[in-house]
């Protein structure tokens, strides 16, 4: 791949990022920021609020469970071919707590014609793992964001 392909398949990632965040209300509710894509990767981040605590005072595992899923998606949408969650599982490895910023990084491990799996690493800000999630997803024939593929000149499959 020439640095202009890859020029461009960067310029997608951050196009398909911005135009799901746009409307992503659960990510904006939850102060969940991108701060990364690129393709089968994303990096986002998470500030545990008070309002996330369960009644052990510790992030509740939904909320955790929400961020990692998050990242999860935009890692395996950012290539713009719409992608949705087969299976998901998380093991907690450590409370978060009011205050914790948490960092979570997702990756592709395979991605075959149709489907793939992708690890997220949730730390917190001492670079501590709180969580490990593995989520199995499924390609549709829809795009991420719609219209981004004939923006970008990408033939329809």
């Amino acid at each position: 791949m020439d640095k202009d392909e890859e020029k461009q398949k960067q310029e997608l990632c951050e196009a398909v990022a911005e135009g799901m965040y746009a409307v992503d209300n659960t990510a904006q509710k939850m102060g969940i920021t991108i701060e990364e894509v690129r393709p089968g990767f994303a990096r986002g981040t998470m500030t545990v609020r008070d309002d996330m605590l369960n009644s052990h005072g510790t992030c509740h595992g939904g909320m955790m469970f929400t961020f990692a899923d998050t990242v999860f998606a935009y890692a395996c949408n950012s290539e713009n071919k719409g992608t949705v969650a087969l299976s998901c599982t998380i093991d907690y490895a450590k409370p978060a707590k009011a205050g914790d910023n948490l960092i979570a990084i997702g990756q592709r491990n395979i991605r075959n014609f149709k489907t793939g799996v992708y690890d997220i690493t949730v730390t917190n800000q001492e670079g501590e793992t709180v969580c490990l999630f593995r989520g199995g997803s499924y390609q549709t024939k829809m795009e991420s964001v719609p219209g981004l593929n004939e923006r970008f000149g990408i033939p329809p499959d």
